[in-house]
């Protein structure tokens, strides 16, 4: 399977947008969703979505961790009022109360790994052990771990393909498309978040950084655990 999706993400390599959400579409069908965090990248694939035949059928879900900004919420009811959708909640299986009290205060301080996996790898591999595909809005740019990231892929760690469908896209591209169709996006992106997690792990992003280096500052860790490196 793995050399039959390279040959697919060869054959995709010069398609736009829409022609690969399409082709997503007709070949996954109801069994294919997209996980939606609420940033740029992903706001662009939610309206994107809206534009193409059947592209309202996708779920898409958000990991509510109960730990996300207020803009982040905020921006979630916005683009459901905009489009006339509603976005799939997926919850951990312990409140923050339940974790305090079976791994102490402030996890994401004392051990972030634990906390994400507890808060978005657990029950995302329940949700996508629902479906066959899912799209995400990861771009080779973002960090060095992504650089590698192929616009379709198997993905090992949840068993299912993986779309990422803006994989070549630069931060220009995804500005460019938000202001052009005046998609509603996280106010906090004006305020240097460019990659946008939980409230308590999350810091603006100063010139000359990476742009996911405000994610987990202090640690040695530049992704939650939904995406292989």
């Amino acid at each position: 399977m793995l050399n039959s999706w390279k040959v697919v993400a060869q054959h995709l390599s010069n398609a736009n947008l829409t022609q690969i959400l399409e082709w997503a579409i007709r070949k996954f069908g109801e069994k294919l969703t997209l996980a939606c965090s609420f940033g740029a990248e992903d706001v662009v694939l939610v309206d994107a979505l809206q534009r193409i035949p059947g592209g309202k059928k996708v779920d898409i879900f958000y990991l509510d961790t109960d730990l996300h900004f207020p803009e982040t919420y905020e921006t979630r009811d916005r683009l459901e009022e905009r489009y006339g959708i509603r976005f799939k909640r997926v919850t951990p299986d312990l409140t923050l109360d339940e974790q305090q009290a079976s791994y102490g205060p402030a996890l994401w301080r004392q051990d972030p790994n634990r906390c994400c996996y507890l808060r978005k790898v657990q029950p995302l591999e329940k949700t996508l052990s629902e479906y066959d595909a899912w799209m995400t809005g990861i771009r080779r740019e973002q960090s060095p771990t992504r650089r590698k990231a192929q616009i379709v892929e198997v993905d090992q760690r949840f068993l299912l393909t993986k779309v990422n469908p803006l994989v070549h896209w630069t931060s220009e591209d995804v500005w460019a498309y938000i202001r052009e169709r005046d998609v509603p996006y996280n106010p906090l992106h004006d305020e240097r978040y460019p990659s946008i997690g939980c409230a308590p792990c999350t810091r603006p992003v100063h010139e000359g950084e990476d742009l996911r280096s405000g994610r987990w500052s202090g640690f040695q860790k530049t992704e939650c655990g939904l995406h292989q490196t």
